[in-house]
């Protein structure tokens, strides 16, 4: 029996073709028609016999499974014969290797009657058409695997950022995307759009960015891409390719970071999922995270940098890993829960709960208190901000409280929260509560004496009004904490008070 090159060119094998058979075998060939089960039926029902066909491991992909001679098989599977033709209990065989010298597939063919020159031929060609789509099904296979190889490799380098491993990150990158983070900087943007169509917005990203940043499709929302846009000489080439992306694409929306070291991509991340809940609410459907004036920016930086400093201080003598999987996992933990966590950095969930925990002792801290993780989450990003900086001169402790009661953070603090002051609802109240019942709306529900259901409507009218996401917690939601400690509207974070009381309180590793 022919192997895979027998009859030559595609013209030769027409032109030996005869009858409606040949035109029938070749529509198989057409893309909406390619299917190996099809071709299998057909030529069962066209020569009348009964049909199979295995890949090399014996693995049945179409047809009838049928009792043949183990070891025929194996010889044709592996290539020793092209083919083979037994008759064997009133039945005539015949085995056809596909995909010759290395074979992946064996098809066989049963028969009550002989194969005459009709029947023998129609197998030939069979075993033509089905190398083809054989061939083509392992090229579409290989493809796939090979997306799904780079695609977990971006992951990756993308998780060995978020925990600050820059080396490690640089050096997978290296082998693909060459040159990729030789800089030290990068802007991190989220892309959100329909799941259904994420696969299609990272190609148009790819091609937008033309090679200049790492997109990969968010482990733990199916919505969301994460683009990380190192910045070349100054300049970050893939920013604005992406918002024109976006501006083509009706219901896609990004939001971005400002400017970061590389080992502080999660702080860029969630900067970039914050200017993401903004981006929701405007014409343009883009958002930086640098358009719009942050608590932190308002305080005196040397104070500032004195009290994170003070606060993160049972940190300092843990090795450089495991402080930056601690912070890491903070950061990220305050802004999702725990599986979403664990996904966006490659562990278990356990993990996350475990690191968060530490976190948790290392602070004498209680992260269950809205207060507390505002005043770690602003500790983390002002040291994040300048990490290798010189430490500011020696001052006396100051409280948070102390830091946000200035002029400038009282105006800033009253003209946000007072936007919600307009709403008959009394959305301010309504916010206010929720926050100090940790977020639960259960509890403020008790509280306030309406539904639960109630709580969540005011706390989601309030999310457009103030521009800034809070039923997802994150960095919005804990600015609108800050902004209440400013006012005088909440208690003092116990994990402030904590160390002020013992300032120079740590715990060694």
């Amino acid at each position: 029996m022919p192997g895979s090159g027998a009859g030559g060119g595609h013209g030769a094998v027409t032109a030996r073709m005869s009858g409606d058979w040949a035109d029938e075998l070749l529509d198989h060939l057409r893309p909406a028609a390619r299917d190996l089960g099809r071709v299998i039926t057909w030529l069962a029902g066209t020569i009348e016999a009964e049909v199979s066909l295995q890949d090399g491991t014996g693995a049945l992909l179409a047809g009838t499974r049928l009792a043949s001679d183990d070891d025929l098989v194996t010889d044709v599977s592996t290539g020793r014969i092209a083919s083979a033709a037994v008759h064997t209990q009133g039945r005539h065989v015949r085995l056809a290797g596909l995909g010759h010298p290395v074979t992946k597939g064996v098809l066989a063919v049963s028969r009550a009657q002989p194969f005459d020159r009709r029947a023998t031929d129609i197998v030939a060609r069979t075993v033509w058409v089905l190398e083809l789509l054989l061939r083509e099904r392992e090229t579409i296979s290989a493809e796939h695997r090979l997306d799904r190889a780079t695609a977990d490799l971006r992951l990756a380098i993308l998780q060995l950022l978020m925990v600050g491993d820059i080396i490690a990150a640089r050096r997978v990158a290296a082998g693909l995307w060459p040159g990729l983070f030789d800089t030290d900087t990068a802007c991190v943007y989220v892309l959100e759009g329909h799941a259904a169509q994420r696969d299609d917005l990272a190609e148009d990203c790819q091609a937008a960015a033309e090679g200049h940043a790492l997109i990969v499709r968010c482990p733990a929302v199916d919505e969301h891409l994460i683009v990380v846009a190192p910045i070349d000489r100054g300049q970050d080439k893939a920013g604005p390719q992406l918002r024109s992306v976006v501006g083509e694409r009706p219901d896609t929306f990004i939001g971005g970071s400002v400017r970061h070291g590389l080992a502080e991509t999660a702080t860029a991340y969630g900067q970039a999922v914050s200017a993401l809940a903004v981006a929701r609410f405007r014409p343009d459907r883009a958002a930086v995270y640098a358009e719009r004036t942050h608590p932190e920016r308002l305080m005196n930086p040397a104070a500032l940098r004195g009290w994170a400093d003070r606060l993160l201080s049972p940190l300092d003598d843990l090795s450089h890993h495991t402080r930056a999987e601690l912070l890491a996992t903070t950061r990220l933990g305050f802004s999702f829960t725990a599986v979403k966590t664990a996904l966006i950095l490659g562990v278990s969930r356990n993990t996350v709960r475990a690191r968060m925990e530490r976190m948790e002792g290392l602070l004498d801290a209680d992260f269950s208190d809205l207060t507390t993780r505002a005043a770690v989450q602003l500790a983390l990003n002002t040291q994040a901000a300048v990490p290798d900086g010189p430490r500011p001169p020696v001052a006396p402790p100051a409280a948070l409280t102390e830091l946000l009661r200035t002029e400038p953070l009282l105006a800033w603090a009253d003209s946000l929260v007072g936007r919600l002051t307009a709403d008959s609802r009394d959305l301010r109240r309504t916010v206010l509560t929720w926050i100090a019942a940790g977020g639960n709306a259960e509890r403020t529900a008790q509280v306030l004496g309406i539904h639960a259901q109630t709580v969540r409507d005011h706390v989601r009218s309030a999310e457009p009004v103030l521009e800034r996401q809070l039923l997802a917690g994150g960095s919005d939601l804990y600015e609108v904490v800050l902004a209440h400690l400013a006012l005088g509207d909440l208690d003092e974070p116990a994990v402030d008070r904590a160390k002020r009381d013992h300032p120079d309180g740590t715990v060694h590793e």
